[in-house]
């Protein structure tokens, strides 16, 4: 009979190593960011939207709740505080003051609730999952990860003129729309000779310099092994050009489920249930 209940006993906790998890829901703005419901530091109810560009946390100016129990330093920096999602609690989150964030949100939160762990993205379901160990992977695919200053990027082909063009892009949940390329692409490319123009706006500092956003249509995106066709992509013009790095924005990252591995060395894509959607139109 304890030969019996050893044996069972093994090999439940053996399945439950396998498959432990834990789930966190989210919601899907309009403007295609992910938002959280927290409750920090037991106290304060904030919608936090996350961002997958920072590791830490943030509180809006603009926000529409208080946050009065976050207390900020003379830098505007808050630490140790908790971060309840749900069933779950993160503890030691950095709170960072005045910074800018998505509609509908009142500061950011980041990567750190994942820390050394694989994690899921799961838009098909709103949820993020966190594992114990790698998950199944079936009908995934593997995209090579570059993680560097807590930001992760990942080469994907840019199809102009029947040529292939790859470059590394942010991901960059923080961005509603699909492409947006650096100013070292765009002139380089010819973007604005070579791409569709849907949209154009010019704003002008009190320097009288212009900084003009365009929008256009990729015909072809390759990542991996998928092929997305008529893909929304932005850059800029004009006398200002302050884009140094290309984006992989909310609009085409919702098209994907995305499972990052412990090391944060690879990622494994497949498409969820937006994966057709109409993109989502800047301008």
């Amino acid at each position: 009979m304890f030969k019996k209940i050893s044996l069972f006993f093994i090999v439940t906790v053996g399945f439950s190593s396998i498959y432990a998890q834990q789930n966190i829901p989210f919601r899907i703005t309009k403007y295609n960011n992910i938002i959280v419901k927290t409750l920090v530091n037991k106290k304060d109810s904030l919608d936090l939207m996350f961002q997958i560009a920072m590791k830490d946390a943030s509180i809006s100016p603009e926000r529409q709740r208080k946050a009065d129990h976050i207390v900020f330093n003379k830098d505007g920096i808050s630490e140790k505080n908790t971060v309840q999602i749900g069933k779950f609690t993160l503890n030691n989150v950095r709170f960072f003051d005045h910074e800018l964030t998505g509609h509908e949100a009142d500061g950011k939160i980041g990567t750190a609730m994942f820390s050394g762990k694989p994690f899921k993205i799961d838009y098909d379901n709103n949820q993020f999952v966190i594992y114990d160990k790698q998950p199944d992977l079936e009908g995934y695919q593997p995209i090579i990860l570059l993680y560097d200053h807590e930001q992760f990027y990942i080469a994907g082909d840019s199809v102009i003129d029947d040529q292939q063009e790859e470059a590394y892009f942010l991901l960059q949940s923080g961005y509603s729309g699909g492409l947006l390329y650096s100013n070292e692409f765009a002139d380089a490319k010819g973007l604005d000779k070579k791409l569709k123009i849907t949209g154009e706006k010019t704003l002008k500092n009190s320097s009288g310099k212009s900084v003009v956003t365009k929008q256009g249509v990729l015909p072809h995106f390759k990542l991996g092994n998928t092929v997305l066709k008529d893909v929304s992509a932005g850059f800029f013009a004009g006398d200002l050009k302050t884009q140094t790095v290309n984006y992989f924005g909310a609009d085409i990252l919702r098209r994907f489920n995305w499972i990052f591995d412990a090391e944060r060395k690879t990622v494994y894509i497949k498409p969820s249930k937006y994966f057709s959607e109409p993109y989502y139109k800047i301008n």
